[in-house]
């Protein structure tokens, strides 16, 4: 009897661990934690690179084009009102199924969230017709609506969730998505399990976990020991060992990303366009892109990147003068230069490409200290207009309204994306009739209009284009790169 039940304990335990070893993990390094997990509360790459595990959007994007989400279909009834069918059958990881009012709640929501306000800031209603339609009205034509619908700030929330959560919702998200929410522990891991109800089937992956690893070369390192499956934003100077080694593989390719410095423009001596412009004189891009980027990015010539609806290829990037640099710090009443900071977060990129521009700048007379902050705190002083001049990113959709209006219109100052306090109402008109206009050809020449306008201005100045990269174990299949850096993994499996 006793051998029986040893033997059966055996089985048992046998059986146990055959479970606990086929079980799949991938861990992705990342380089900063997310600010929130609610997926309207913050509009950075972090962030929304787990929020997009989580939860599912009524449109979603596949090979730059817009293809259907949690929405079966949509019709444009006429050009103020847009009609949505939703999706039947879908659960949250609560368990309650999706309904006409969740997607109701969600785009009221979202619409009056400060970080996004600026994208869909000209919707007027949002109204279910029936228990399988919503309708959308705008103020004015929104050419862009349908392709801010696939933003990740509009994944679908769980109404009851966010009511039952409150204040403390952004730690304990709930959607529909292919991974649900398991665990937290700040400024080390996310932790995420798979959906085992996701309407499109259960994800390859049981157990999804975003490490928070800043340092570049620490990421690098978690590949070569197998402690990350994935690891994004490979620092340059490790991408030659990552292709060479037998085990791991990188993929890259151009990104929708622009690199910029800006300038708090509504303070001095940044409120003069001849200084901003002094700087842009006094920048070598192509020696920061050689040493900083090791070649990985191309020099930009305008906020908007090539490969976004509505660049403009005509304008000429500022090269380095540095007379032409001096001349215009004399016009603007600083000969001899002046004192600021420049700041960055714990970014590998951004550190290295401030220490060029501190020293690039030493040679018009500018003296440049370098304040290096933690995300967060970056992003929260940017709003509070502490700053001289920082070192930043835009990642848009690949459509010219997301690349400027956030970040160029006076609407939009702080953190609905124009972190350079920049006011100019001839820019605001072009990017109004931009947005209302659904003509393409129409919306192009006035976007290429206003990079000719920024691009004098200078609020900020468009450094590079830089690739977008990813290395990984070459056990990792189905990994799809995203022009927007923000990487759906639920396709993925692990051999």
């Amino acid at each position: 009897m006793k051998k029986r039940f040893f033997m059966f304990l055996f089985m048992l335990l046998t059986l146990f661990s055959t479970v606990a070893y086929s079980e799949t993990t991938v861990i992705v390094a990342q380089d900063a934690d997310a600010k929130t997990l609610d997926p309207a509360g913050s509009n950075d790459v972090p962030s929304h690179r787990i929020t997009i595990q989580i939860y599912d959007n009524l449109v979603n994007r596949k090979d730059g084009k817009l293809v259907p989400g949690l929405a079966e279909s949509w019709t444009q009834v006429d050009p103020l009102t847009l009609d949505l069918k939703i999706r039947k059958g879908v659960k949250f990881h609560n368990g309650d199924p999706l309904t006409v009012n969740d997607v109701v709640f969600t785009l009221k929501k979202v619409k009056e969230a400060p970080t996004m306000m600026s994208f869909y800031s000209d919707i007027d209603k949002i109204e279910a017709l029936d228990d399988e339609t919503v309708r959308i009205t705008t103020k004015k034509p929104f050419g862009p609506l349908v392709n801010y619908l696939a933003h990740n700030s509009a994944g679908i929330l769980s109404e009851k969730a966010v009511k039952a959560a409150g204040n403390t919702y952004g730690q304990h998200p709930v959607g529909t998505g292919p991974f649900k929410f398991d665990s937290w522990i700040s400024a080390d891991r996310v932790i995420l399990k798979a959906n085992p109800d996701y309407y499109q089937g259960k994800p390859a992956i049981d157990t999804l976990i975003f490490r928070i690893i800043p340092e570049g070369v620490n990421r690098t390192i978690a590949l070569e020991t197998k402690e990350a499956d994935i690891a994004v934003d490979i620092d340059p100077m490790d991408q030659g060992m990552i292709k060479d080694h037998p085990d791991l593989k990188l993929l890259q390719k151009p990104a929708l990303t622009m690199n910029y410095l800006g300038f708090n423009t509504e303070k001095a001596p940044f409120d003069k366009k001849e200084v901003r412009q002094a700087i842009a004189y006094a920048l070598d891009i192509n020696s920061m892109i050689n040493a900083v980027y090791m070649g990985a990015a191309t020099p930009a010539n305008s906020p908007v990147a090539p490969a976004v609806f509505g660049y403009n290829p005509d304008i000429k990037a500022y090269e380095q003068n540095l007379e032409k640099a001096k001349e215009l710090l004399a016009q603007a009443g600083y000969p001899n230069g002046f004192k600021a900071k420049i700041w960055t977060n714990d970014n590998n990129i951004r550190k290295d490409t401030a220490v060029i521009i501190q020293d690039q700048l030493k040679q018009i007379g500018i003296d440049a200290q370098i304040e290096i902050l933690e995300w967060g705190a970056y992003l929260d002083r940017l709003i509070r207009k502490e700053h001289d001049m920082f070192l930043l990113g835009w990642t848009p959709s690949p459509d010219g309204d997301s690349a400027m209006y956030a970040v160029f219109h006076s609407k939009n100052h702080g953190s609905a994306g124009n972190r350079t306090y920049y006011t100019n109402a001839k820019v605001d008109e072009l990017l109004d009739k931009g947005r209302e206009s659904t003509v393409p050809e129409e919306r192009e020449n006035l976007y290429k209009e206003a990079q000719t306008i920024l691009m004098d201005d200078l609020p900020l100045i468009p450094l590079v284009y830089p690739d977008n990269n990813v290395g990984m174990q070459k056990n990792i299949k189905g990994f799809e790169l995203d022009l927007e850096n923000q990487h759906k993994l639920y396709p993925v499996s692990k051999e």
